[in-house]
């Protein structure tokens, strides 16, 4: 989908080091991907580095701050509001990269 979503543009994807990255299905999959999709990975574990780490920080001091839902639906909703908050945000996103050291 997102290889269709970027027109067939290359894309590099950060991965953190969760062990299903790493499976065999998953480096077999990649290797049929290298045409478009580069994959940087980030060490085993390093939150430090990874700006969705920020991105959730940022959500859970936001619309999830004192959020005591009666129903699994509102915290899903309150979630998906912030990221679609911080997803309009160009300088936000990118806030989240610069806080990281890495550069693109």
């Amino acid at each position: 989908d997102l290889h269709d979503h970027l027109g067939g543009d290359p894309a590099t994807l950060i991965w953190d080091g969760l062990s299903a990255h790493r499976s065999k299905d998953m480096k077999a999959w990649l290797a049929t991907q290298r045409h478009w999709l580069r994959v940087e990975r980030l060490p085993a574990y390093a939150p430090e580095l990874n700006p969705v780490e920020q991105v959730w920080g940022n959500i859970k001091t936001t619309e999830l701050a004192n959020l005591c839902p009666e129903h699994i639906d509102e915290a899903h909703t309150a979630a998906g509001t912030g990221l679609d908050r911080i997803g309009n945000s160009y300088q936000l996103c990118f806030s989240f990269l610069d806080h990281t050291g890495l550069r693109l």
